[in-house]
């Protein structure tokens, strides 16, 4: 569970964003719905790479 402390004199939307950045970089619905059906061990790596080869394009075209 996601506890988000607000501090004395925080606004309730800074507080809520907070709140969203934290359960984003948690992944809780990415990893529900990942859950959800069953993907082979291939699937998985052959996305992972694909996923690396796509950071790795962007990167390179970053730096030209």
């Amino acid at each position: 569970m996601i506890k988000i402390e607000i501090k004395e004199g925080e606004s309730i939307e800074r507080a809520l964003k907070r709140y969203k950045r934290k359960h984003r970089n948690v992944q809780i619905m990415q990893n529900i719905r990942e859950s959800r059906y069953f993907t082979k061990p291939s699937v998985k790596r052959r996305r992972e790479i694909q996923k690396a080869a796509y950071i790795q394009n962007l990167k390179d075209n970053e730096e030209l």
